[in-house]
Order: C-alpha cells, then structure tokens, then sequence
C-alpha cells in the first residue's frame, strides 16, 4: 500500500516526519519497506512566467521564449511545443537541472539561438505520457494559493513528496485507504480525525426507482447501491488529482474515472462507473454467473465464466464482473455524458476465487478480497457523486438506486482483562483497556468481569477475543512488554539429570554457529538420482511408497546430497565463500529395528570459497583440509573428548581425498575429505569443496560421561621455535608431528603443524612444526630452550630418516 504522506495530513494533524511515522506504523503491525519519493528527479524544477514568444528566425516550428523565473533577468529558451504561449504559467527546467531519465540541462544553441533551459512537457517531468505540448499550470493550487516565480515546480503545487510503502498484512483491510491509516494514528496518538468536506447538490426527479436494483444472492452481495451523474464532460482530471494518482502508482484516465481511483486509495471503497446510456432496460441485477457464460472486460478479453462468479447485468446482459472488473460494453469513453456510479460490498471468498482464477488482480479485487466497510459506502458514494459533477460539469439526480438484502450487523465479542493480562503478562488497567477499544471504533458494554465488544465495520479481523487481546498488546507497545519468561519449576527429581538428546543437539548447533558456519535445514527426502550422481550403495535405501515428487522418492541415507545442493544455490548468489552445517538423521533399512529403518544423527559441514568474508585484515585465502580438519578437532575438544586420529581412506564414493575420523580407542567416528572435482563442477563449485560428516550420537554417548576439571592457568610465558622438516612427499606430516610429541623432555608443552611447502620439481616436501616449550616453576632461558629444540630435531632425524 502506498501512502501519500501529504494527503494523510489532511485527514490527520501529524506532526513528526515521513521516517518516524514509519517506524511508528510498524511497531503497530504495519511494517514500513521503504519511504519512496516520487519527484525527486523533478525537484529542481521551478515555476516561470512566458513573458514573451516569438517564431524562430530560421526555424517554422520553433520558438524564442524570454521566460521569468524570479531571477534577475529573465532566460531565453527555445521551445518547439505547438502550444507556448506568452502569459502562460510553466515548469522550467534550467541550466543544471535533472529530469527523469537522467538528462541534465544544459546551455545549448539551437538554429544559431541561445537557449537556457526547457519547458517542459508532463511526460518529460514524468507525470504523464502526454507529449503533445508543453503543460501549462493553473494560476492557483487547488486551495487558491498562486505560487511565486522561481519557487519549486513540487511545492508551489503541493505534489506528494514522500510516499510510505507499507506491507499490509491480509487481515488489515481497513489499512488498504489513506483514511484507514488516519484513523489508526489518531486513534493511537489521540489525534481527531477529520473526513474530507464537500457539498452535494441533488437535482431533478428521485430516481431510487428509476433503475431498480435486484440482488438474487444476498450472500454474492450484501447491500448494492448507485447514483445517476448526468451532463458529465469527460476529459483531463485537474492536474492536482492526475499527480496525486502518479504519486500512488495509479495512471489517470479520465475525470470520471479518475474519481473512482481517487476514493479507493482516499477511503477505500472501490468503485465503478458505467456508460448509463449503454445500460439496457434501465435496471441493475446482481446474480451468480452460470456455467459457460462469456464477458469482454475493460481489457479486452473475452473471459469464461463459472457458476459462482458474481455479475453484475442489466435487463439484457451481464455487464461487469462482480468486484473484479468492468465490461468493455458500458465503459467510460471520451463520449459519456450519464454515468451510473456503482458502490456495493461483494463477499470477499467469491471475489477471491473469481480474481485468481482468471488471474485479475485489480485494486478493487485486491480490497474486496480482503473486506470493505458497510458502514461507510453511502458517504463514499455521495463524495464522489459529488467530485464528478464538480471536475466534470454534470448534476447529481436525486436519489439512491440500493438494495441490501443483508443488512451489516455488528458481531459481540466478549472480552476479559484477566484474560488479557493472562496471555500478555503484564498488568493493564480497565481504563486504558476502554480506551483503547474505544479509540478504535468499537463499541463497548463494561461488565463485572467481562465486557461485550462490538467492532466497527473496517474492522473485520476482530471476531475473536484474542483479536482484542492483540489491539491491547500493540497499544500498550509490544516492545514495551515485559521480557520475563514464564517459569518452569523443576523437582529434586530432575537435578543432576543427563543431558537430553535434544539439549545436546540444540548445544552443539550453537557452538557450530559461534564458529561462523550457516545451519542448513534440509528435506529428509531425496531424489534415488542424488543418492547414485554421488555414488552411494543402493543397500539399505528407504523407498517411500507415495513421494510428493519423483525428485523426492527416498530418505538420505547421508546429509551429502542436500548440503551440496546448498553449495550450489549459494554459489549461484555469487557467494564468495560457502561455510555450512547440518544436524539431522540419516535413515538406513535395519531389519531388526521395530520400525525396520535406522536413524542415526549425523553433523555434516561443508566448506568451500574464501576463508573470510571481505574484511580489512584477513588474509584473502581459501579454505583447506586445514579448516576443515581443524573444525572436527574443535568439535572433539569441546566435547572434551580425546584428540581424534585421522587415516587415508581409500575409495571413498564421493570424497578424494578421503580421511577416515576414529576415537581413540579406534571406533569409526566419521569421514571428512575433498569433494571429487568432477562432481564439485556439477554443483558450480570451481574452488575445491570440503567436507566433514560425524555420528554425532556416537560422540554424544561418548561426551555424556566427560567431566571438565580445573588446572590452573601457566604463570610463566611460553617459548616458541619452529623446525622445518625435509621429508619425502609420502610421508605424512601427522608421521612427523607424532615423532615430535613422542621425544621424552620435560620443556615441551604442545607441537602443531605451521606450514606444509612443497618446491617444485625437489620431490621433497617442507613441514614446518611449531614447538612450545614452558616450565610451570620459573621463566625459562634461551639457552635450554635451543639445547631442548636440538635434541628434539635430533632424534626426529634419526628415526624418520628426515634433514632439517
């Protein structure tokens, strides 16, 4: 909904800007998306007076224009609409300015004249596509006020410079108006809301029974009225209704048409007008359509109807489509002097079913749908009554065409401040509750302990109690609600308690997301394509007898296939860098299971791209085995399990290279590895893809008996000395880092790896070691340090056969 901040003012006296308004409409559940401004592009655009207008010497459809704009002097341009004229009030563009498109004025010299600036057209301010000349202003705004030469085109004429873009929700239909948020706001801000002024003056005979009206269907159309507008002129709109419609996204057609438009946004009532003279046996019926029924709407489609699809007819044929849209037979043209205005309430689930399935969303469908206020169809239908006849010259006729077979009833709802205080948790007073329900337009009937609550009729989301509950919290502020939680009392019975599966899960997926990894959510089902494009054995798949799709045929037997189509997805956003995990079961067929099928719960991560986001001080590299090796490490030590070993695994399905995760007392704990490069391209990864899978039961069970101690904090510093170590390239750098950790010594606190560099062509690799030596009773001295540093390469070189 777009909402003209400017026209809500003259329905509110709000006084703070177009933000804060915003960010007040979305605390009260209307969430604000953007502030547009619709003019800017034409903001240094300014009023001038045509003092005089001369034919161009070598031109015979040019003109030499000396235009005032408030300056000192006035400027010469040269202008080539047919219909410049001296006296005349335009926009002038000058020197330096921008239109729409991003064309900037400039001095120029046409047919040997100077010029310094434009006249500009509607469509060149973009305001219309009207091209056939220049636009003239009026000498007065609609309010009377006549603007000054050189002021700002936007201001002189009060055109909307700031619109709210707000995200109604579907509920919220008596938000779906400028009048609708007036009354909002003030209700909430204490404001008074004022309804625009007008004068209606009837003439002629009573025409109520000139073109009677018949709803067959009081539950198609609960109430249906109209007037008849005769000795109408069509043509333009006043430029202040044509830029107040552009500002909201609405292109002007016609006077009357216009008008139609105009109310909608203004007070939400849709409206239609139909070509009286083209309406045949002056009468108005309402009724279901019939199955096989055809009608041309306003865009020229012939559409297939169905039964159920509300008409509306004459004496001889259907003429619009219920609430949906009008019939190009009875339209509005250039020649209509007598129109029918048509203002009715249609039920919103019929209106809805017509709309989709003939794929119409209209304005007027999009409010129907969602419900329009009864109680205010007859002053919409009078205030536009009564602008056509202004804007268009014609008379109102006396009288009201109407039939409501089902009158609007308001429906009691009971309310309860205990109750409200129950579910909101915070005391409320009956005041502010009365006064709230109050401001809103409800009706209130004050009990002992439970009131009546009658809701206005824009309000048809509030048929419930919880309804009213919810209008107390967003008055009160739901941000101002309190942030206790509810308590849950616990039993000496639960005290010391083992961890449950769930708390564990929910535990470990905080520390994986501390670590800087995405959760992805997965479906358990997966395609048997997926399952084979990565090589995974066919014994033991879970088949589903009746899958959602053939893409969905099995359950996982591994998170692999869903976290690379992650990878994908992502790296179809052009992410640098994709870091992913997954917490989740993997089913495998198990005979002696009660259900037949085993479900253990796996932890996958999946890294690829940059290792960092792009931030000033990161290394830009990309992800190794290194991270991904060292995520699984960090895992086990947060679980406060003994450090894993790792071992080459050969012909993993998917994974090159593969390395097999054990315990220390060797059982099997998981796989992590380089995706296949043949299948990484598949999943339009052009960097190396690396991942890690874990039975995350299996270190659940193992953690649940772990206990943290204390040891004291080192109080002397560390010292630190690297050794690179010349091996053969078959020899792995873990061999090395167990022959460092293995040397007897009383120094050495903790050996890692650093660097791993293999020079090209050497058949050699470097391996680069990490020592840290400490003492826990003194500060050690450079001299031992190196003594214990010697005899440790010393004995690493004797039993690998390495150089240093």
């Amino acid at each position: 909904m777009l909402l003209s901040f400017n026209w809500l003012k003259e329905f509110v006296p709000y006084s703070g800007t177009a933000e804060e308004l915003g960010a007040m409409l979305t605390m009260l559940g209307l969430e604000l998306e953007e502030v547009l401004h619709p003019y800017a592009e034409i903001a240094q655009v300014v009023v001038g007076r045509v003092l005089t207008c001369e034919n161009h010497p070598d031109s015979d459809h040019l003109h030499v224009c000396t235009v005032d704009v408030g300056g000192q002097e006035p400027l010469n341009i040269v202008c080539g609409a047919p219909n410049v004229a001296a006296g005349q009030l335009v926009p002038v563009a000058p020197v330096g300015a921008t239109l729409p498109g991003g064309i900037v004025i400039k001095k120029a010299k046409l047919r040997g004249v100077p010029s310094f600036g434009m006249i500009c057209s509607e469509r060149e301010l973009g305001l219309a596509d009207d091209h056939s000349g220049i636009l003239v202003l009026p000498e007065a705004d609609r309010f009377g006020r006549r603007p000054e030469l050189g002021e700002r085109f936007i201001e002189a004429y009060g055109l909307d410079q700031e619109v709210l873009d707000i995200s109604i929700t579907p509920n919220r239909a008596d938000c779906l108006s400028v009048h609708g948020f007036a009354r909002l706001i003030g209700a909430y801000l204490g404001l008074p809301v004022s309804l625009p002024e007008f004068t209606l003056e009837e003439n002629g005979e009573d025409i109520s029974m000139t073109v009677p009206v018949e709803v067959l269907d009081g539950d198609l159309c609960p109430s249906y009225t109209g007037r008849i507008i005769k000795g109408a002129k069509t043509g333009p709109s006043p430029a202040w209704m044509r830029w107040r419609l552009n500002a909201v996204g609405i292109r002007a057609i016609s006077n009357l048409v216009d008008v139609t438009n105009y109310i909608l946004m203004e007070l939400g009532q849709p409206l239609h007008a139909f070509d009286h003279n083209k309406l045949k046996g002056s009468r108005i019926i309402v009724r279901p359509a019939t199955d096989g029924e055809e009608l041309v709407t306003l865009d020229g489609q012939k559409r297939a109807l169905k039964a159920g699809d509300g008409l509306i007819c004459d004496a001889d044929r259907p003429v619009a489509l219920a609430g949906v849209m009008g019939g190009l037979e009875t339209e509005i043209t250039g020649e209509s002097e007598s129109v029918f205005l048509e203002c009715a309430v249609f039920r919103p689930s019929s209106i809805r079913l017509t709309a989709r399935r003939l794929g119409l969303n209209s304005e007027a469908s999009y409010r129907y749908e969602r419900g329009v206020d009864p109680t205010g169809m007859a002053f919409a239908l009078d205030r536009a009554a009564a602008l056509m006849a202004e804007l268009s010259g014609a008379s109102v006729c006396r009288g009201i065409c109407k039939c409501t077979p089902r009158p609007w009833k308001p429906v009691p709802v009971r309310f309860r401040r205990s109750r409200a205080e129950a579910l909101l948790g915070v005391p409320l007073t009956d005041e502010f509750c009365l006064k709230t329900l109050e401001s809103l337009g409800c009706t209130v009937q004050c009990g002992d302990a439970e009131w009546t609550v009658c809701a206005p009729g824009w309000r048809y989301d509030l048929t419930r109690e919880a309804d009213l509950i919810e209008e107390i919290a967003i008055f009160k502020g739901v941000d101002r609600l309190g942030e206790t939680l509810p308590s849950i009392p616990h039993n000496l019975e639960s005290f010391g308690a083992p961890e449950s599966r769930h708390a564990f899960m929910m535990r470990v997926k905080h520390w994986a997301a501390g670590l800087g990894l995405n959760e992805a959510v997965n479906y358990s089902f997966v395609g048997t394509a997926d399952l084979d494009f990565l090589g995974l054995p066919e014994d033991g798949r879970v088949r589903i007898m009746n899958p959602l799709t053939a893409e969905q045929d099995v359950l996982r037997t591994e998170l692999a296939p869903g976290l690379f189509q992650d990878v994908r997805r992502n790296l179809a956003q052009s992410a640098p860098g994709v870091r992913l995990f997954e917490i989740a079961e993997c089913f495998t067929q198990d005979v002696s299971s009660d259900t037949t099928v085993r479900e253990v719960r796996h932890m996958a991560m999946v890294l690829t791209g940059t290792r960092f986001d792009e931030v000033w001080g990161h290394e830009q590299a990309d992800m190794d085995y290194a991270d991904i090796r060292g995520l699984v490490e960090k895992l086990f030590a947060w679980l406060h399990l003994d450090t894993p070993s790792f071992a080459l695994a050969d012909g993993h399905a998917y994974l090159a290279p593969a390395v097999r995760v054990s315990m220390a007392d060797g059982t099997a704990a998981g796989i992590i590895g380089r995706l296949k490069p043949a299948l990484a391209d598949s999943y339009l990864a052009k960097k190396p893809v690396w991942y890690a899978d874990v039975d995350l039961d299996l270190l659940r069970k193992a953690s649940q008996d772990r206990r943290a101690a204390f040891k004291a904090l080192p109080v002397f510093p560390a010292v630190r000395r690297d050794i690179t170590f010349i091996a053969p390239l078959d020899m792995h750098a873990e061999t090395l880092l167990s022959a460092v950790r293995g040397v007897k010594g009383q120094l050495l606190d903790s050996a890692e790896l650093l660097y791993v560099y293999e020079p090209e062509g050497a058949g050699v690799r470097n391996v680069t070691c990490r020592l840290t030596f400490r003492r826990e009773d003194r500060t050690l001295q450079d001299g031992e340090v190196d003594k214990e540093r010697e005899k440790i390469a010393a004995a690493v070189v004797r039993q690998l056969g390495v150089t240093v």
